[in-house]
């Protein structure tokens, strides 16, 4: 099987396995991981910060105001449920931690209805 349709298998297994997210925010997390590692500098570790902005990032560039919509859809109502898919990703060993990285790097880091309203996107442009 190659690796694509190993990881495919891998996250709807995950999701159908959790039954809290869909596949979506899974996909999503790992595309906003993505982005977060190939805009720092040097290789290193992305913090729970980093990725929940790449996470932010992403989304305004993807769905825009939309993106509260998009989110509550796929299950994931705030930051700290993306945090909860980063660390079922990082149990199926789809995503590495370190010892000092925590579910708390996720609570109420932002608001999603406030960082992609209209007003936070005009500000962006």
């Amino acid at each position: 099987m190659s690796d694509t349709l190993e990881l495919l298998q891998t996250i709807h297994d995950l999701a159908g396995r959790r039954g809290v997210f869909r596949a979506d925010a899974y996909f999503f997390v790992l595309e906003a991981l993505e982005q977060a590692v190939s805009a720092r500098p040097e290789p290193g570790h992305v913090t729970g910060e980093d990725l929940l902005e790449a996470v932010k990032e992403l989304g305004r560039e993807r769905f825009g105001v939309m993106a509260p919509e998009v989110f509550r859809a796929w299950g994931v109502r705030n930051t700290l449920d993306f945090g909860r898919a980063v660390y079922h990703l990082v149990d199926a060993g789809l995503m590495d931690r370190r010892e000092r990285d925590s579910l708390s790097d996720f609570i109420d880091k932002f608001d999603f209805e406030h960082a992609f309203s209209l007003r936070a996107l005009r500000a962006e442009a």
